[in-house]
């Protein structure tokens, strides 16, 4: 069974620009366009660094529309439509495919969760009505809900079930997982901390937060790992780390939305229940991004 690789290297989980309006595409589109000039291998549209869980209905379709055109063909654009209502994540998929999204990112359901029967059940439900690949997306930490190994294997006999963006951050779980299905799935980190551990098991990449306001620098960290230069990556994984530690100081996508604000891209504006970033947090943040050159 031959299965469609999404992408190779760095794909930004691009935030949404927002304010109190509501979506702010003439930056959202500026931003779309600089990520894509800087080298980026694709952008995953309304996941969670995009605030997908609290844009309504119509603005969730809206952002996914937009960067479906704006992007114009010229990286994988990857559609956030996972949801704890399964029905939801269904029809919203069937939107994505049908507006020209590449791809489906979903993750696990959040609140509600399931057990792994469940978890089987609903990615089947999706991938069956999806016509293009679909990325499972597994980050406990947020959702309460675990991806086991011995169901990444079962979810892989899938046709349409292409790849993992896996964040549970158990190096000994993601072995496992490499073990298993590493042939059967593409397997991208989740974690900017964990780039390189991972693409040396193999992994074809990362599903970033840093590419956001690092596109090329992280691009070009993920083309010296697939080039097999693991020391090379390895070098850079660990110079930027204390700024990846920075980012995720919040709660996703806080941080990294007061990142992109003090550089232009954006209003420094979350929807609740997240709240601005702490001012020593990011007084911190800012000074290491002035360290790396980007403010």
């Amino acid at each position: 069974m031959t299965k469609t690789t999404v992408f190779t290297g760095a794909a930004t989980a691009i935030i949404t620009p927002l304010d109190e309006n509501g979506v702010d595409y003439e930056k959202f589109g500026r931003l779309i366009d600089w990520q894509i000039e800087s080298g980026i291998n694709a952008l995953v549209v309304a996941g969670t660094t995009g605030e997908g869980s609290t844009l309504t209905d119509e603005e969730h379709r809206a952002v996914l529309h937009y960067a479906v055109q704006r992007a114009d063909g010229r990286v994988p654009i990857i559609a956030g439509t996972g949801s704890n209502d399964t029905a939801y994540a269904v029809d919203l998929s069937r939107y994505a495919c049908g507006i020209g999204c590449d791809a489906l990112l979903v993750v696990t359901p959040y609140y509600n969760k399931a057990t792994q029967k469940g978890l089987i059940k609903m990615y089947t439900e999706i991938a069956d009505v999806s016509t293009k690949p679909l990325i499972l997306y597994n980050v406990p930490s947020r959702t309460g809900c675990n991806l086991e190994p011995s169901t990444y294997a079962a979810l892989a006999e899938h046709p349409n079930i292409v790849g993992i963006k896996e964040a549970n951050g158990n190096i000994s779980k993601i072995v496992e997982t490499f073990a298993l299905v590493g042939d059967k799935l593409d397997i991208y980190s989740g974690n900017d901390d964990q780039i390189v551990p991972m693409m040396a098991m193999g992994g074809k990449g990362v599903i970033s937060v840093l590419s956001n306001l690092m596109p090329a620098e992280t691009a070009a960290l993920c083309k010296k790992a697939l080039d097999g230069d693991i020391a090379g990556a390895a070098k850079l994984q660990c110079e930027y780390l204390s700024l990846i530690n920075a980012l995720f100081c919040e709660v996703n996508p806080i941080s990294v939305k007061a990142a992109m604000a003090a550089m232009g891209w954006c209003k420094n504006y979350v929807r609740m229940p997240l709240t601005p970033m702490e001012e020593e947090h990011e007084k911190k943040l800012l000074d290491l991004m002035r360290g790396h050159g980007l403010l």
